[in-house]
């Protein structure tokens, strides 16, 4: 069962019968906006937490209808589930205040001493509890998936965001940080006294899940998805927003179509939903594009598409580091990206795909193009360029680093650590 089915009756009955035995004396709170973050990227923290021997709560807004969320998971998992109305959008001061008295509430209840936060408004309720509950111990941990100001961001984002991150730091005890230009940022904050800034690869990639395919798996999931096998497949993973900005591939279609170029044996797969589906499905229409383009919304088994497309565009305006890209790398399928602080942590024009503006419709145009005319040789050994160019971000590494940052949260509990 989906949480998208479930009604705030339904998150009601959760949270009054959902219950686990507790031990008061390790209790740690995992927060964030939306609730499918769990499932999405948490799993791997949950094991290594309960392998520590603390209780894992998690607080999120459970009655958010924008992602998939699948309760029998988390249910196998142990977690503590707290549903806590907290708002995507940091305007919604109201409501998001109400949040963060809620949390209060949740961590004096169950004696929480550490916090680890994430997502933007996450990132600000977890860190202005340790600000109010500065004189009790809790440590608070914060992961910055791609600081909101950076390198060539808007004047806002590096005002104003850089301004609430200076601020917010005075109450960051360990602030994680997944890519490079993020760490160097991170060195101009001012963190908590004795307080670490940690940069980690990521946030734990599968590579046993997301492996190259055999030619056998690959045909049976085209057949499944009915794509040829002499067609060329295109697919784009990840919500229907501004930021990933789908958009430009449909323009990068129509520019090749509008130039005499044969585009009737390629498919493009969108994986994903959000806002703008109504909005990118009428653009299909307006370029014409309607028998060249596939939306297969959310697809929880995202292995058996992505395992078998030709090429993965990834033309996101920003990111911290982009897991759809990685994953598709793992999958030895090349990627055509947009140059932003987290595509340079793995892209190598050429060796494992292709590099473009996020606004150069001829340059995601000339990736597929490319990519398309590539004899069999060379996709054979891109393939396996592909999948090397991401095993520094295996979970087996990313896994020991975050063993270490709760180690050290631990001993900063326990005073080892002044």
């Amino acid at each position: 069962m989906y949480c998208s089915e479930w009604t705030k009756d339904d998150v009601a009955v959760w949270n009054s019968t959902y219950h686990l035995d507790i031990d008061m004396d390790r209790q740690i709170l995992i927060l964030t906006t939306v609730r499918e973050f769990l499932g999405k990227f948490e799993k791997e923290n949950v094991k290594i937490l309960q392998e520590m021997g603390y209780s894992v709560h998690y607080a999120a807004n459970m009655a958010d209808q924008r992602d998939l969320f699948d309760k029998e998971e988390v249910e196998k998992l142990g977690v503590h589930i707290h549903h806590i109305e907290i708002e995507r959008s940091p305007y919604m001061i109201r409501n998001n205040k109400k949040a963060f008295l809620r949390l209060i509430e949740l961590v004096r209840k169950y004696r929480i001493s550490i916090i680890h936060c994430h997502t933007p408004v996450g990132g600000v309720l977890g860190r202005l509890l340790g600000r109010y509950f500065k004189k009790d111990g809790i440590k608070i941990i914060y992961t910055a998936h791609g600081f909101h100001f950076y390198k060539g961001a808007p004047l806002i984002n590096n005002s104003i965001f850089y301004w609430v991150e200076r601020s917010l730091a005075h109450y960051t005890d360990i602030l994680v940080v997944i890519n490079r230009e993020d760490y160097e940022n991170g060195k101009r904050l001012r963190l908590k006294k004795g307080g670490k800034l940690c940069y980690i690869p990521g946030i734990g990639l599968d590579m046993d899940r997301f492996r190259i395919l055999s030619d056998e798996e690959r045909r049976e999931n085209r057949a499944a998805l009915g794509i040829g096998q002499e067609q060329f497949f295109l697919v784009s993973v990840g919500e229907l927003n501004d930021n990933k900005n789908q958009g430009i591939i449909l323009r990068a279609l129509a520019l090749m179509r509008d130039r005499g170029e044969d585009i009737s044996d390629i498919v493009y797969g969108v994986c994903g939903d959000g806002f703008l589906r109504d909005r990118m499905e009428r653009q299909v229409r307006e370029l014409g594009l309607e028998k060249h383009v596939r939306m297969f919304g959310f697809h929880k088994e995202i292995t058996e598409i992505l395992g078998c497309a030709d090429l993965s565009v990834f033309p996101s305006r920003r990111e911290g580091l982009g897991m759809a890209a990685l994953e598709s790398l793992a999958m030895g399928i090349p990627v055509a990206a947009s140059d932003n602080r987290g595509t340079r942590e793995y892209m190598a024009e050429g060796e494992n795909g292709y590099v473009c503006g996020y606004r150069d419709v001829e340059g995601f145009a000339r990736a597929i193009r490319k990519c398309r005319e590539m004899k069999e040789g060379e996709r054979e050994k891109m393939k396996e360029r592909c999948r090397q160019s991401v095993v520094r971000f295996d979970k087996k590494y990313t896994n020991e680093i975050m063993r270490d940052i709760y180690r050290a949260a631990e001993k900063m509990v326990m005073g080892e650590i002044s």
